[in-house]
């Protein structure tokens, strides 16, 4: 039976127990604070990350993974007699997946999936190809399921800091001034590996979340019941909690599994973001 090893980037935002668990190997990226030097859920953390922000008034810098560091992880898988299947964060956001698939030119055997997609949505990618692998399906096979399968996949979060966006660039002072007066709360949406706003909530950070999740998943008859994430960037227990719930009231899921957003992910959408991240049939 071929051997296959998954990897992943750190972009993925599965838990470690996860990772031990499905026995799989991250790759961690970069992080800059000023002029010091991290790695996504090495030697760094999310709240670390927005101290900084909230200091300087500016985001902390993300840094793709570099073509060598790629090499250097699949080199000792490939040279073992495994085949490996690694995940990036969509090619839209960054030059992770052109960097693995230089990696992989060098190497052979190692086939690089652009997920089209971030946080724990590329995440069910990675729990998916373990599983299929554990099943015994080959590396071609699972490489065919995972393209046909990131299709399907719902991934949205609504934000509750506008600030963030305005630092990186992708929202006007002026235009996070009104939609803080308005108390607004932006759905943004991935779509075809690039993100887009959707419904814009009002109200509390709890009415936000609680109608956003109602708006997701209620009344919809294409939800795949496997496996959903709540995804966030740390927000309250309680309200997390209440999230859960409401999921699980609207939907009978298998499996409803709760992560934090990692460095790279919170860097850009801030503090109390939460998202949930499931399959369309």
């Amino acid at each position: 039976m071929e051997k296959i090893k998954v990897t992943c980037d750190s972009t993925c935002d599965l838990t470690p127990e996860l990772y031990e668990r499905y026995g799989v190997e991250v790759v961690p990226l970069g992080i800059t604070l000023g002029e010091d030097s991290y790695y996504d859920g090495v030697n760094v953390t999310v709240e670390e990350l927005f101290a900084f922000a909230d200091r300087t008034g500016t985001l902390p810098k993300t840094s793709a993974i570099s073509p060598s560091g790629y090499a250097g992880v699949f080199r000792p898988w490939v040279e073992q007699g495994y085949t490996v299947i690694h995940i990036n964060i969509s090619s839209e956001f960054s030059a992770c997946y052109q960097n693995a698939c230089l990696a992989a030119a060098e190497l052979g055997n190692v086939y690089p999936i652009d997920s089209r997609n971030l946080s724990s949505g590329s995440g069910h990618l990675v729990l998916l190809a373990a599983e299929l692998a554990a099943q015994g399906k080959g590396a071609g096979a699972i490489v065919d399921i995972l393209n046909e399968r990131k299709e399907k996949l719902d991934v949205s979060f609504v934000l509750q800091h506008l600030d963030y966006l305005r630092m990186g660039g992708r929202c006007s002072g002026v235009a996070v001034l009104g939609a803080n007066l308005l108390k607004l709360r932006p759905e943004i949406r991935v779509t075809d590996g690039k993100m887009g706003v959707g419904t814009k909530y009002r109200g509390s950070m709890e009415r936000s979340v609680l109608d956003y999740i109602r708006g997701r998943l209620a009344n919809r008859d294409d939800v795949d019941p496997g496996r959903i994430f709540v995804t966030h960037s740390p927000m309250p227990e309680e309200l997390v909690d209440k999230a859960v719930a409401l999921v699980k009231e609207l939907h009978p899921f298998r499996e409803v599994i709760v992560t934090c957003a990692g460095s790279t992910i919170s860097s850009h959408c801030g503090p109390e973001c939460l998202g949930v991240l499931f399959f369309r049939k």
